[in-house]
């Protein structure tokens, strides 16, 4: 273990210091393909359905604690626009001490309660009820070992579509079946089934849409392999979900449908609000409160 001058930091190994570098890095980068992206979308959509000015990620600094010590940041990527009803992609760095009874519950962090944290967050909620909505995240967190974690889901508010044998749903699992299979063809179905398990109400007894993929504290191979597959992951879900967007985004609406997508986004924010960890984390090591609740739909019914 290598000293620091900052007790707000945390100590290790000297690689890994480079690591985490090429990690924030690569977060950073497919924030800012994956805005790239959804703006154009913003643009090809046809104005007879979506009338208005395309839309543009507004984009907020903050900065974690109470500004007497470094304790890292993030920036908020934020859209309101024509197609996008609501859409965040954001990414933050943080590091500091877990608090006591949270450091328990974190691997390596029980005996020193140091950690850093970097990742991508993303949801984005559709205007028409025809294109679902999805969620997706990949991180890296230090405490005195390191590991990733993420994954994509989609979320499909209409009846008809809340299937896996439904066209989008079988689109978005074959491809993260592909970006799976490139790594370790024992990845797909490990992470799916995770996903299931996880993306799931108990208290509906009900899943949360059409699942896709998810995994924590994965490490698996060499660093740079773990990396390596973490990266394919973002690509693959902007690549799929941006794919199923242009497939629905031109399909005219009913009251009816976009009734229903109100209902199941009500689902949606009883997910995020009593299970989804990424918002227990991000609230309990003193991240932004608007970036960490802007997965909240901005219209919703119950």
């Amino acid at each position: 273990m290598t000293a620091t001058d900052d007790p707000h930091k945390l100590a290790l190994p000297a690689d890994l210091a480079t690591k985490q570098q090429l990690a924030r890095d690569w977060f950073e980068h497919l924030r800012d393909e994956i805005c790239a992206l959804f703006e154009q979308l913003e643009d090809e959509a046809p104005p007879a359905l979506y009338p208005g000015a395309p839309g543009r990620f507004e984009r907020t600094l903050w900065r974690r604690g109470d500004g007497l010590a470094d304790a890292g940041g993030g920036v908020a990527s934020l859209m309101r626009g024509r197609f996008f009803e609501k859409v965040g992609v954001h990414v933050s760095t943080v590091f500091g001490t877990f608090p006591p009874e949270f450091a328990r519950q974190i691997e390596g962090a029980e005996v020193d309660p140091h950690f850093w944290a970097s990742g991508i967050s993303l949801i984005a909620h559709l205007r028409n009820p025809r294109c679902p909505a999805a969620h997706m995240n990949t991180r890296m967190i230090a405490t005195t070992r390191s590991w990733f974690g993420g994954g994509g889901d989609l979320n499909p508010t209409l009846a008809i579509d809340r299937h896996k044998d439904a066209a989008d749903a079988r689109r978005f699992h074959a491809d993260f079946r592909a970006c799976c299979d490139r790594h370790d063809p024992e990845y797909y179905p490990r992470f799916r089934d995770w996903a299931d398990s996880y993306f799931f109400l108990p208290h509906r007894n009900e899943p949360r849409g059409v699942g896709g993929i998810f995994f924590d504290r994965f490490r698996d191979k060499s660093w740079e392999q773990d990396f390596a597959f973490v990266q394919d992951v973002g690509k693959s879900f902007a690549s799929s979900y941006g794919a199923i967007l242009r497939g629905r985004m031109n399909e005219p609406w009913t009251e009816e449908e976009r009734a229903g997508q109100l209902f199941w986004r009500g689902r949606y924010v009883e997910f995020n609000l009593l299970y989804d960890r990424g918002t227990t984390f991000g609230l309990k090591t003193g991240g932004n409160v608007n970036a960490i609740l802007s997965s909240m739909p901005p219209v919703a019914t119950w």
